[in-house]
């Protein structure tokens, strides 16, 4: 059992996204995404469940062609799709990938 504090973590920028994974077991993995102000995570075609945490900030994420847009402390839950995130103000996000 770990404790994780998500406001203090620190990410790395998106080419070094590996880097923020804290976390993974054979069934999971959890990484901290961070975006800058107009910043954005390009598509992703993600082949495992992803769930978002928000921790700070807003985010416009596009599931498939739906877009939903999430403030701190609210989650999406999403079955495998492609996914893309874009940030006017800036937003750290919890992302979980859970593999079928």
């Amino acid at each position: 059992m770990e404790i994780f504090n998500l406001k203090d973590m620190k990410a790395m920028p998106y080419e070094q996204r590996d880097k923020n994974v804290f976390y993974e077991a054979p069934q999971f993995k959890t990484r901290i995404i961070q975006l800058s102000p107009g910043g954005r995570m390009p598509k992703c075609d993600m082949e495992t469940f992803v769930i978002f945490i928000v921790v700070e900030g807003s985010a416009k994420i596009k599931v498939n062609q739906k877009e939903m847009f999430l403030i701190a402390n609210e989650c999406l839950i999403t079955e495998p799709a492609v996914l893309s995130m874009t940030t006017e103000s800036g937003v750290k996000i919890m992302g979980v990938q859970i593999k079928q």
